[in-house]
């Protein structure tokens, strides 16, 4: 039976979203640290679209009559709606919307005028975890991945007044990257930074420098791809270190590797240096602040500039009490001087790409960072689209913070069982990650086999530090096993604690058995360290976790739906008994 006159496609067509899924954001990475946007952040106008309806029925399109002139009845009213700040968690806006799990369709409209720019491009700092984009009633793309930015062009798009549209969705998905379930709150909206970046017809749109491996720690390497000219020259330009040097331009990119006038200073956690560097290519220019440094790892440890270092760190989420995700600098700022009060010179960023400011301000600071993609738990392993997402995401994350001093280890993942079809994926993506960058180590937080009590995992050939989460005093109440683990253990390559803790209510104080009392995750932080002290091959650690952060999973009345590992509260008040234990330790 033909049923094409009564059809109404909004209504009955359920592969709705194969058509956006089709113009896919990916990888439009352009080099921005040092150019001047103009934000779009402040107050959008938001409605709630729990069954989709403006993708299936086409809401961007403002069909507000048929070719007759005849209103149409409609379903929305953009101008009409509530309003939302940009960036924000949409879930700490209203109470209504703490849970909310689904689309939210984010709209406002700005003027534009030209300033004789050739090209412009909206740049979305990140929106979890799916994002429609439209301009003036035209589409432009669909962005998959909640922590990494995108980059819409819009040149000869927008108008003098114009009209943007966002549908955001942070429905959790089997197939996603993270998939379904987590440990962590899902926190959805547009909750970093919009802005339009003004550019001329050919723009840098990746700049990568560094110290060379293996040079003595004095030569420089450089790369440069330039979007919109296959030939010509582009300059380097280090003021303090007297330098300037030209690199030629063949089929869009170039690269040299050079010796300074002024052998750098390098960057450690002691003296973070950063230098001035310009990088310009026609009309384009682009400001950094750069570190140099070297990191390596081998049998014996991870060394910083050829001397070896122990990494004193902490797990981080990105959540913050009155901002969810939405971390400000002063939040972030606050994380490193409490670190360093503690006396950490590492922090292990979980499980997502934070903010680019978190890795901005730890250049400035002197902390180093492990920095990680949510191939988290059980990932559809075997499924090529969730593959091509997590690839994507570390190749957004990688052309993101490639030239941060501070960032010194890739984690392509976070607790996986060692299935056949789990180490394809990361073995794939351990060889992605040394294409994009080759300069730092590369690593994934594994498990003990507890039935063997060994540090065995297939992924460890494919990857430079083994990261091992152990709960043992916690979840695994037999402490005496963790000893034996590591001596039945003799890994070639060095070890991160890349997780250990107990859960600890602020405030309840009780014996070292008392089960969410401060005195209890104390004693198993001072177990913990006894037996690293007896680990030659331990090269760090980074206890979970820094501070108490919301989770749906924990609905213990101690923990009242958020993880209590924290040494800290979530609001960074109260320092727990860990704290000082933490503190002792890493001072010596």
């Amino acid at each position: 039976m033909d049923i094409t006159g009564n059809f109404q496609e909004n209504i009955h067509a359920e592969d709705y979203e194969s058509a956006y899924l089709a113009k896919r954001l990916e990888n439009t990475h352009i080099t921005d640290y040092g150019r001047e946007g103009e934000s779009l952040n402040g107050m959008w106008r938001y409605a709630v679209d729990q069954y989709d309806t403006c993708l299936r029925a086409k809401w961007f399109e403002e069909n507000y009559a048929d070719e007759a002139g005849r209103a149409y009845p409609l379903d929305f009213s953009f101008d009409n709606w509530a309003l939302m700040p940009v960036p924000s968690c949409w879930n700490l806006q209203a109470e209504k919307l703490f849970l909310h799990e689904g689309s939210i369709v984010y709209t406002r409209r700005f003027t534009y005028e030209n300033h004789g720019e050739d090209r412009v491009f909206i740049r979305f700092g990140a929106a979890n975890y799916q994002a429609a984009v439209f301009i003036n009633k035209q589409y432009m793309g669909m962005h998959l991945g909640g922590s990494t930015p995108f980059y819409v062009e819009a040149t000869g798009v927008l108008e003098k007044e114009n009209r943007i549209l966002v549908v955001v969705n942070n429905t959790r998905r089997r197939t996603n990257v993270p998939c379904d379930n987590t440990d962590w709150f899902n926190y959805g909206g547009l909750y970093r930074d919009v802005e339009i970046l003004r550019l001329p017809k050919s723009f840098i749109q990746d700049f990568k420098i560094s110290l060379e491996p293996g040079s003595d720690l004095k030569r420089i390497t450089a790369s440069i791809r330039v979007n919109g000219a296959d030939t010509g020259t582009a300059y380097i330009s280090i003021p303090e270190l007297k330098t300037k040097i030209e690199v030629p331009i063949a089929d869009g990119k170039g690269g040299l590797t050079f010796e300074p006038s002024v052998r750098p200073v390098l960057w450690d956690v002691e003296n973070p240096k950063l230098y001035d560097v310009e990088a310009s290519f026609g009309k384009d220019l682009l400001k950094e602040r750069i570190g140099f440094r070297e990191i390596k790892a081998d049998a014996g440890g991870v060394y910083l500039n050829g001397k070896k270092i122990f990494l004193k760190g902490v797990c981080a989420h990105e959540d913050s009490a009155a901002n969810g995700k939405a971390q400000t600098e002063d939040e972030i700022r606050e994380n490193y001087r409490l670190a360093k009060e503690m006396n950490a010179n590492f922090m292990r960023l979980a499980h997502y790409p934070h903010s680019e400011m978190a890795a901005r301000i730890a250049d400035e600071v002197g902390i180093l960072l492990w920095e990680e993609i949510a191939v988290y738990w059980a990932i559809a392993f075997d499924n090529p689209n969730t593959y091509r997402d997590a690839e994507n995401q570390l190749t957004e994350l990688v052309n993101r913070d490639i030239n941060r001093a501070s960032v010194i280890i890739w984690s392509i993942g976070n607790e996986n069982a060692d299935t056949d079809d789990r180490l394809d994926f990361m073995r794939k993506l351990a060889q992605k990650t040394r294409e994009l960058d080759p300069t730092r180590l590369v690593s994934a937080a594994c498990l003990i086999n507890h039935d063997e009590m060994i540090i065995a995992d297939r992924l460890i050939e494919y990857i430079d530090i083994i990261g091992i989460n152990e709960y043992y005093g916690w979840y695994i109440p037999d402490f005496s096993q963790l000893l034996k683990v590591f001596e039945n253990s003799k890994p070639a390559k060095p070890v991160i604690i890349s997780e250990f803790g107990a859960d600890a209510r602020a405030g309840f104080r009780g014996t070292a058995d008392e089960m969410f009392s401060e005195d209890k995750q104390a004693d198993i932080f001072r177990r913990q360290i006894e037996v690293f002290r007896k680990v030659p091959y331990l090269c760090g650690i980074s206890p979970w976790i820094f501070f108490d952060f919301r989770c749906p999973r924990r609905t213990h009345f101690m923990q009242d739906y958020t993880n209590i590992k924290g040494l800290l509260t979530m609001d960074k008040t109260h320092k727990k008994l860990a704290f000082d234990v933490l503190r002792e330790y890493y001072g010596e």
